[in-house]
């Protein structure tokens, strides 16, 4: 199966090859549209460390980048990290995302693959959009931006299994001060990821607040905190401990973190719009992917 290019927009189709082998589903979703008179464009995602991978023969593909302009749609076939990274790419087209899930708990993802059905409820137009909150992180050294960079669900400050010295800020006021092994500051989306493994609460992912989480943290009153959206988060590397400290966007390593330096988060301009066509609420998906028995 070949996408057609008429002109007209474009649903992109990005499996990840590891999770969709031969591209199994995600050519049967393509099928699906084209029934419906829509163009198909296959945009595979490959981790950087995967083998080669081999593209199923009739498949055209293309680089993301390069597809987005003629975008009408994004759809994920893989975990929740593919539709991370495909929400990065799409964030400031804002072009909306649909996320098939293919991995494991797959929080973000809409649909599961029992549920393709509904592609075709897509393609007659009949779903809805909804706007998630993103952060924006900067890293001051010396008073001076070093690195940008946004995220969808968190940013992780960590060290490499070893203690590090953190003070945290909502605006420009205390919030704690602790050693342990790091903190997350995640969005109400990113509520389910690795702050849920800290110790963070479950936010209902179409709220706009920012979670503040220590990781593992060396004394009991270190706890999880649920800001405001228009709060400003930093984070100051302390210099009493000088084990080295790293920061982390959507699961992807930024950089080393230095003694002194002021990682910054805040509200996001940006949006990721996922599109939304089960009933299916946040609690039962919660109940579903936790493991709780009716």
């Amino acid at each position: 199966m070949v996408g057609k290019n008429n002109g007209n927009k474009n649903m992109i189709l990005c499996p990840n090859a590891e999770r969709d082998i031969g591209f199994k589903v995600s050519r049967i979703v393509g099928d699906m549209l084209e029934k419906h008179g829509m163009n198909v464009v296959f945009c595979p995602i490959i981790d950087d460390e995967a083998t080669a991978v081999t593209i199923p023969p009739g498949i055209i593909t293309r680089e993301l980048e390069d597809a987005l302009p003629s975008a009408e749609m994004i759809i994920t076939f893989g975990g929740d990290g593919t539709i991370l990274r495909a929400a990065r790419a799409a964030s400031d087209p804002g072009i909306p995302v649909l996320g098939i899930n293919m991995g494991g708990k797959g929080f973000i993802a809409e649909l599961e693959v029992e549920d393709i059905d509904l592609i075709d409820t897509l393609a007659l137009g009949d779903y809805r959009l909804e706007n998630r909150m993103m952060l924006d992180v900067e890293v001051l050294r010396d008073n001076e931006v070093i690195c940008r960079g946004f995220a969808l669900n968190d940013v992780v400050i960590r060290g490499n299994n070893k203690v590090i010295e953190l003070t945290l800020f909502g605006d420009d006021h205390r919030i704690s001060g602790f050693s342990g092994d790091g903190a997350v500051i995640a969005t109400p989306t990113g509520s389910t990821a690795y702050s849920m493994a800290a110790g963070g609460p479950l936010v209902e992912p179409s709220a706009h607040n920012i979670i503040v989480t220590p990781i593992c943290a060396h004394m009991l009153e270190a706890k999880s905190f649920v800001l405001v959206s228009d709060r400003r988060v930093s984070v100051v590397i302390g210099d009493k401990k000088h084990n080295p400290a790293y920061m982390w966007v959507d699961g992807v390593e930024q950089m080393h973190i230095q003694s002194g330096d002021v990682v910054k988060v805040y509200k996001s301009e940006r949006y990721t719009r996922l599109v939304r066509l089960s009933d299916r609420s946040f609690y039962k998906k919660v109940s579903e992917k936790l493991g709780e028995k009716p």
